[in-house]
């Protein structure tokens, strides 16, 4: 199927991919503009559609900083209904903002959340705010060079590398494989529990990394559900789930780590998923409700992500969802090994008196 689809897509694959090879040229003979900023900006990004996990990690990086430097973290807000420049407030719903902004301003109250489609714009808007940040994570930004960051992440998932994908739309690459030099540290992510220093050695060799980038391994880490109108009321999952029946909702990119958590340890799961950032409608709670209802059993539950959780948050999909079980999974990220290296990278970036660009931006290539 996928072969067919990149046999048959080849030809406009590559037309696209010389208009973002020349595009990329012209960035770096200067041709188009990278604007430069005195804050700190680290660009956290990858070469493909698709869920990487972008978001677990932005949300390592607050942790990380928050307590360093005035964070403010600056997306896209994919799919939200409004346009242009806008700070997230907790008032603000998915709709408005989007659903990954709502989500870190949702669990990170005290740092700035903000979206804009155009970074340049949106950093030079929010450089006019009252104790302005200091430090800006760009979500998703690998592909906006109209900033040239001062440290460039660049995610890939271990079992999906970018070395062995294509072009869009035969594949699912935005750029060349090449775009992967912009990077100073390569993140894998989604690495499997049990992975050896072998495969990780292999897999480092497999992408060519250059002598100033940094390899990291992160994989998933899960948290105890948690009942969506009382927080307090939890599940832990290895000692307790194995007694209910769980359906799993789900409208992300690639919900197959999540789906493969939960059927180890539940007593029997059903799957029920929509495409990535669905807008959920009364209707689909409905059929929600339908297929909880064909579920054997009296002790049953629902298991939703917290992005697809930021969705759900409106009066009436709120109002349709009483009386059913909805729990909610965090999701966070660690690294296999090395985790030290990787925030004392980060925090020296950080903490530097004297801004630096990426050495990519820099020209040491």
């Amino acid at each position: 199927m996928q072969k067919a689809r990149y046999i048959l897509l080849f030809p406009v694959s590559f037309i696209y991919g010389i208009i973002t090879a020349i595009r990329n040229l012209f960035y770096d003979w200067g041709f188009l503009k990278s604007n430069t900023f005195k804050e700190h900006v680290i660009c956290v990004g990858n070469l493909s559609v698709g869920g990487t996990g972008k978001t677990p990690h932005i949300e390592y990086l607050i942790n990380l900083l928050k307590n360093e430097k005035r964070i403010a973290t600056l997306s896209r807000g994919y799919k939200r209904k409004t346009k242009g420049f806008m700070i997230a407030f907790d008032e603000n719903t998915a709709d408005e903002v989007g659903d990954e902004p709502k989500q870190f301003k949702t669990k990170f109250k005290d740092i700035v959340v903000a979206v804009d489609s155009n970074r340049v714009n949106g950093i030079k808007k929010l450089n006019k705010i009252k104790d302005k940040p200091d430090l800006y994570l760009l979500d998703d930004a690998f592909q906006h060079r109209s900033v040239k960051a001062g440290l460039n992440i660049l995610l890939t998932d271990f079992n999906d590398l970018f070395v062995n994908d294509s072009m869009l739309p035969g594949g699912n690459l935005r750029e060349y494989k090449s775009g992967y030099k912009r990077a100073d540290i390569i993140i894998f992510t989604k690495t499997p529990e049990r992975v050896s220093n072998l495969d990780m050695k292999v897999y480092s060799k497999e992408i060519q990394m250059k002598p100033y980038q940094k390899i990291f391994f992160s994989w998933l880490k899960y948290g105890d559900l948690y009942y969506y109108s009382d927080f307090n009321f939890k599940i832990d999952i290895p000692k307790q789930l194995f007694k209910f029946n769980v359906l799993v909702l789900t409208g992300i990119a690639n919900p197959g780590p999540l789906v493969t958590y939960v059927k180890e340890y539940a007593n029997q799961t059903v799957q029920k998923s929509f495409g990535d950032h669905h807008d959920f409608s009364v209707a689909d709670i409905g059929e929600l409700r339908k297929l909880f209802n064909t579920i054997a059993g009296e002790n049953k539950l629902i298991v939703t992500t917290e992005k697809d959780y930021m969705r759900l948050l409106k009066p009436e999909l709120m109002e349709a969802l009483t009386g059913l079980p909805l729990f909610i999974l965090p999701i966070e990220i660690d690294f296999k090994k090395n985790t030290e290296e990787f925030n004392e990278t980060i925090l020296r970036y950080a903490r530097a008196n004297t801004f630096y660009h990426s050495k990519y931006s820099a020209g040491n290539k």
